[in-house]
């Protein structure tokens, strides 16, 4: 495994301001056998209306989906309710929810997607990959659903399931991809938050023919083309992973914005084609790791 590479990139801390803008953790007295929980007005906290979260993170990440090489990316961060509308980060992009939650009981999300995808248009560190053509940046583009069900396991936890449902409008895979995810957010104590979310991703079959399959005539290296040629399978799954965040406020409470911090820590698995393909069996590995720290201020 390598690192050597540092530099911006357009990927973002997939809500890593989501978790410290989330609702505010229970105290508790580990001194006695049992505390009830101070209430919270969420009428009076940094969160109850319009507020934004802007802020900035370094992640450590395969410089490609299936790669062994691991480069630095700086990642902006935007986040935050304006107008009644949600903005969320995904990794390389945003989401913006137009249904505004109820005070109680079961909500939903509805909305569009949107990411920057530059799988192998940049930041190459394998040297045979780097003989192959060039990959152009895919902007995907659609539409992002969900449902969160509060109070799963204490006052202030939730349960989230979603899927955005993309495609590609820049010409580069002119494919679809779909992401479901389903994740869990409950406060440790009143000035940290995690989130654990299981995640995966459908791509069709113009996906992965574009992203996967290796041509002898794409090759343009000196001498005969190293890698098999192959031909992915139509489409499928390409990788599933778990990632864990934690969010620190740095002033010990979380409802009142300011200044916190964010750890992630996440591990994924190509899958299918994105697999099989030399990129990943011969010159990568299967197993995907991610790193990041982030530090971000809620007004």
């Amino acid at each position: 495994m390598n690192i050597r590479q540092f530099s911006p990139s357009a990927m973002t801390l997939g809500a890593i301001l989501v978790a410290i803008s989330a609702q505010p953790a229970l105290a508790q007295d580990i001194d006695r056998v049992e505390v009830a929980p101070p209430v919270v007005d969420m009428d009076d906290t940094a969160f109850s209306g319009d507020y934004l979260s802007i802020g900035a993170g370094v992640a450590i990440s395969p410089s490609y989906s299936g790669s062994d090489d691991y480069v630095f990316n700086v990642l902006p961060i935007v986040q935050g309710s304006l107008g009644g509308v949600d903005i969320s980060p995904r990794a390389g992009g945003v989401t913006l929810d137009f249904i505004q939650d109820p005070a109680d009981g079961v909500g939903f999300d509805l909305g569009v997607a949107g990411r920057l995808r530059a799988d192998r248009a940049q930041q190459i560190e394998d040297e045979v990959v780097l003989d192959y053509i060039e990959l152009d940046r895919a902007i995907e583009v659609g539409p992002s659903v969900g449902v969160n069900f509060p109070q799963v396991l204490n006052p202030y936890d939730s349960l989230s399931i979603g899927t955005d449902v993309m495609w590609d409008v820049n010409g580069a895979h002119e494919g679809m991809v779909v992401s479901p995810s389903i994740s869990y957010f409950t406060p440790l104590s009143r000035s940290i938050v995690a989130s654990l979310s299981v995640s995966a991703e459908w791509a069709d079959e113009d996906f992965q023919d574009y992203y996967f399959a290796v041509d002898d005539a794409d090759y343009i290296g000196p001498g005969a083309a190293p890698l098999a040629e192959f031909d992915p399978d139509g489409g499928g799954f390409t990788k599933a992973g778990v990632n864990l965040l934690l969010g620190i406020d740095l002033d010990g409470d979380v409802t009142n914005g300011g200044l916190g911090l964010v750890l992630i820590g996440g591990y994924s698995r190509v899958l299918g084609d994105a697999a099989d393909t030399p990129f990943t069996s011969v010159r990568g590995s299967k197993d995907q790791f991610l790193g990041a720290v982030g530090i971000g201020y809620t007004f």
